[in-house]
C-alpha cells in the first residue's frame, strides 16, 4: 500500500471519527440514523459500532451497508417503517462550496438520494481529494432502467455528455449505470439534475443539488474541517 493511499484512509478514519462524536449529540433515544455507502461510510460503520448501545436503529442507502451494520449488531430497518430520519451520514466522490454533490460511485445513487430526502440533517463526510470548485470531474453516474439504456445515452450525448455504461454492475435495484464524462464544470447543478431525471428511463441521476449536504465535514491535512453551505 502506497504511503498516498495510508494517508488517504487516515483522513477517511479521521472524519469518520469527528462524524460519529457529531452524530452523537444529534441523536436521541427513539432517533433513526441514515448510512450511506462507500469507503468512508464503511469506516463510520465501522466507529459507530462502539456506540451501538447508543443507537435505537438506522436504515442503509445498500444491501452493502446494512449488512456491515447488522454485523456490528446495529438494527437495520426498511425506510417504510420508520417516520423520520433524524441524520444521514454519507460520503461523496465530489463536492463543491454549495455542498452540492456528485454521488454513486459505488452505485448507490437512488437508495441514497431518497434517504436524503427523508433526513431532517444531511452530514456529507469525506477526504480533501474531493473537494473541486466545479462539480464534473469526476463522471456523472446516471442509473438507467435496463431497456432504456441506448435511447438515455443519445439523450446523454445531445446533452454535451459522453456516457459510458458500467459493464458487469447492477444497482441494487436491478437497473445499470451510464456514468457521463466531460460535463465538466456542471452549473448550475440543480438545472442539469432535474433536465436529467425528466429523461424518459433514467431512475435518477448522481447530482446532489436539488437536495444538498447540510453539512460538509472535510478531512485535511489539518485535521477535519467543518463546512456549511456557500449561499
Amino acid at each position: 500500500m502506497t504511503a498516498e493511499k495510508l494517508s488517504q484512509d487516515a483522513l477517511k478514519r479521521a472524519v469518520a471519527a469527528a462524524a460519529v462524536e457529531y452524530t452523537l449529540t444529534r441523536i436521541d433515544d427513539k432517533s433513526i440514523i441514515g448510512i450511506g455507502t462507500g469507503s468512508t461510510a464503511n469506516c463510520y460503520i465501522d466507529l459507530l459500532a462502539a456506540h451501538k448501545a447508543k443507537i435505537y436503529g438506522t436504515v442503509a442507502s445498500s444491501e452493502a451497508s446494512a449488512e456491515r451494520l447488522r454485523g456490528h449488531g446495529i438494527p437495520v430497518y426498511d425506510l417504510n417503517a420508520v417516520d423520520e430520519v433524524t441524520i444521514y451520514v454519507d460520503g461523496a466522490d465530489e463536492t463543491n462550496p454549495h455542498l452540492e454533490l456528485i454521488k454513486g460511485g459505488g452505485a448507490a445513487l437512488t437508495r441514497e438520494k431518497i434517504v436524503a430526502a427523508v433526513a431532517r440533517e444531511f452530514l456529507c463526510i469525506a477526504d480533501e481529494s474531493k473537494w473541486v470548485d466545479h462539480l464534473g470531474t469526476f463522471p456523472l453516474p446516471v442509473e438507467v432502467v435496463p431497456m432504456a439504456r441506448s435511447h438515455v445515452a443519445r439523450q446523454l450525448v445531445k446533452l454535451g455528455g459522453d456516457p459510458v455504461y458500467r459493464l458487469g454492475v447492477l444497482t441494487d435495484n436491478g437497473n445499470v449505470i451510464l456514468d457521463v464524462h466531460h460535463l465538466c464544470p456542471i452549473s448550475p447543478a440543480r438545472e442539469l439534475e432535474e433536465k436529467l431525471n425528466n429523461i424518459t428511463g433514467v431512475v435518477t441521476n448522481g447530482l446532489f443539488a436539488l437536495r444538498p449536504a447540510d453539512v460538509l465535514m472535510l478531512g485535511t491535512a489539518d485535521g477535519v474541517k467543518i463546512v456549511y453551505a456557500k449561499d
